[in-house]
């Protein structure tokens, strides 16, 4: 890999744990949220991310990844190119169960890469998350559990999800497949943790305003004591 990322383009140092979300506009609320003095550490792109001190004294970078595998793979690798050594993804997703609810959160045990980009990757085996994050999120959130990544936002006709649900999948998100696959790849630490921002796959109601600004925060705190009480060498 190049020594020179040619997509990410720091202005402040990276530190070597990160939370990673796909929105730019998150990424800066959560680094307002979660961190003292945070400076911008990449705008290039529209890839916000910032480095600030975390509740412990230590230096977190907070980044957002865009949308989709193809681009949120391109920063992990950039981001693995310039030290990153473990990290979580704070997403959001659909459900694909009626046990979820709108602002609940849910720790990935295993992803279904349905995208192309894990694919390409590393074929068509679940992924697995880190073990002592996974279970450190765990015990954080309101669900774990089987989630699928999709390329497709607007997802057209119901069969690809009869299939998701009958595979045991309760939600689908675009990115955490190419994520964990260029975790494994490049040897880092990695998680996943996600709020239910949509029903029914994206189909019913959603989640907005105060209610969306209240479940991103407690994703955010969620993420971060996960990130915290997690250890270097696992």
């Amino acid at each position: 890999m190049s020594a020179q990322p040619r997509h990410v383009h720091p202005t402040a140092p990276l530190a070597p744990r990160a939370l990673l979300t796909g929105d730019p506009g998150r990424a800066l609320a959560l680094a307002q949220l979660l961190t003292s003095e945070p400076k911008m550490f990449n705008h290039n792109r529209g890839l916000w991310g910032y480095t600030g001190v975390a509740e412990d004294g230590e230096l977190l970078t907070i980044m957002s990844h865009g949308i989709g595998g193809p681009s949120a793979a391109i920063v992990l690798e950039e981001l693995c190119d310039l030290g990153l050594q473990r990290a979580i993804r704070l997403g959001s997703c659909g459900a694909l169960s009626d046990s979820l609810e709108l602002g609940q959160l849910i720790c990935v045990d295993a992803i279904v890469g349905a995208d192309g980009t894990s694919k390409a990757l590393v074929g068509e085996a679940p992924i697995v998350p880190d073990r002592q994050m996974k279970s450190l999120l765990a015990d954080l959130a309101d669900h774990s559990g089987l989630v699928v990544s999709a390329d497709l936002f607007y997802e057209r006709g119901s069969e690809r999800i009869e299939r998701w649900k009958d595979s045991g999948a309760i939600a689908v998100e675009m990115e955490a497949a190419a994520l964990l696959a260029v975790s494994h790849l490049r040897s880092i630490r990695f998680a996943v943790l996600l709020m239910v921002s949509d029903e029914s796959a994206g189909a019913g109601a959603r989640l907005e305003g105060v209610a969306l600004e209240r479940a991103t925060e407690r994703l955010g705190r969620a993420g971060l004591e996960a990130l915290l009480a997690s250890t270097s060498d696992g």
